[in-house]
């Protein structure tokens, strides 16, 4: 018998409402033990809560029952609905560890549960610990759209498509002598492999959206020392993030802000000074700087005023950087009031804004804004959001490539391709073979969830 698990589920103590959750076999015990009695399923019930032993008063809490299978974890479940005073929390967790059969949960237990009593799939998981993290409004539009099942229920459609593909060719072997068997069904097989591996292969594309959305938009500041990236960087914070001096190369690692513009998340790195230099540590910021440059989705080249002539290379930039990053060059230490229309090709752009002058500071806001939505907009479509997700789809479009270009080979090969791109999707909303898989993924959820 599985043990039942408690936990604060509503954050940390003191506060208006303190929400401790049990889920297991013993819930009814637990309930009528601290109430009494169990209120009906899904009604909420008044209740002064007693120690068991003393039959002291503890708290008077409102208390929800939901009997299993209908509840988050699939088993029964109570809510105890409490004042949140430190005192009265703790006294409760320590009724409920000395009751039988009741131990504290481990972080993301409860939606364990729920994954493995059929509840939610992988996708829904994810979706919820997104939904737990998100930072921006597009974050939790997308993660309420994954926690809701519609990454999930994409995934199985064509998983189910595959497995019917796999079928009609096990029809077409088993019936090839049958006289009323009009043609070969296989052939017809192909066609609709060809069709699925040209949308799994569009998704994955349209996917890159979906996982800058979720990580952040990475906009790397960089430039020559003393270039004003460090006062840009405390600008667009509104707060003093970097030191800033007179002195060249002051910044000698990488500092990172997290932005909400227009509700798109963005990462904004500072980065040390490019130039040539002797110091050891300064190498080593150099050499963190065009590594964080290689991986941005746009870099702010930070530029003095006459510092570079307008549409000229940026000097000290890697050449993998030049192009393959789009580059927009920020006159800083400038207090001009206009500035020219941005979009997000990769063309080098250039932007006056002085970390002293609104109308400059506005405009560069107003063009990472437009950038931010142009690049990570993903509309209502379900993305995938996540490392793991693009390595299966990457296997299943493998599959689906070698089945539907393989003419030439026997066709229980081809079917093997099949099986394969299916058990891929399969693994991507816990179907098949990722009991490997299930520790990386609940450890980062948080107690109570």
């Amino acid at each position: 018998m599985a043990d039942t698990i408690y936990a604060l589920s509503s954050g940390a103590v003191p506060s208006g409402v303190a929400v401790i959750r049990v889920s297991g076999p013993e819930v009814r015990t637990v309930t009528e033990a601290l109430c009494g009695k169990t209120p009906a399923p899904r009604k909420t019930m008044l209740s002064r809560l007693r120690d068991p032993e003393s039959q002291e008063i503890v708290d008077e809490a409102l208390v929800l029952f939901f009997e299993g299978p209908a509840s988050f974890t699939g088993e029964d479940v109570v809510e105890f609905q409490c004042h949140g005073g430190r005192a009265v929390v703790a006294a409760m967790l320590r009724i409920l560890s000395e009751l039988p059969n009741c131990r504290p949960a481990e972080p993301g237990e409860f939606t364990r549960r729920a994954f493995d009593r059929g509840r939610m799939d992988l996708t829904e998981v994810e979706g919820l610990a997104d939904l737990i993290a998100a930072e921006t409004e597009s974050q939790r539009k997308q993660a309420v759209r994954q926690m809701g099942g519609a990454l999930g229920s994409l995934y199985e459609d064509w998983r189910k498509r595959l497995i019917h593909m796999r079928a009609m060719i096990e029809a077409d072997f088993d019936f090839a002598d049958e006289e009323d068997v009009p043609g070969s069904v296989a052939d017809e097989v192909w066609k609709e492999a060809a069709a699925l591996r040209k949308e799994v292969a569009d998704h994955l594309e349209k996917s890159r959206s979906g996982e800058r959305l979720r990580s952040g938009l990475q906009v790397v500041l960089m430039g020559a020392p003393n270039a004003g990236k460090s006062s840009l960087l405390n600008a667009i914070a509104g707060r003093d993030v970097a030191i800033v001096t007179e002195e060249a190369g002051t910044t000698r690692d990488v500092i990172e802000v997290h932005l909400d513009l227009g509700g798109y998340p963005v990462t904004l790195v500072d980065t040390a000074g490019l130039r040539e230099t002797d110091g050891v540590v300064e190498r080593e910021g150099i050499r963190r700087a065009e590594e964080r440059g290689r991986q941005a989705d746009l870099v702010l080249w930070a530029v003095e005023p006459g510092g570079v002539e307008a549409g000229h290379s940026q000097a000290g930039l890697p050449e993998d950087v030049t192009n393959q990053v789009p580059i927009w060059t920020v006159r800083t230490k400038a207090d001009l009031e206009t500035f020219p229309e941005q979009d997000s090709s990769g063309i080098i752009k250039e932007i006056p804004a002085s970390s002293k002058s609104d109308e400059g500071m506005k405009g560069l806001f107003d063009a990472l804004t437009r950038f931010a939505e142009e690049t990570i907009s993903v509309g209502e479509a379900p993305l995938a959001t996540r490392a793991r997700h693009r390595h299966y789809l990457t296997d299943c479009l493998s599959g689906l490539d070698q089945a539907v270009s393989s003419d030439h080979l026997p066709t229980e090969l081809r079917a093997e391709d099949l099986r394969r791109a299916a058990d891929s999707l399969g693994r991507i909303t816990g179907r098949i073979d990722v009991e490997d898989l299930l520790d990386v993924i609940f450890r980062d959820f948080c107690i109570g969830k």
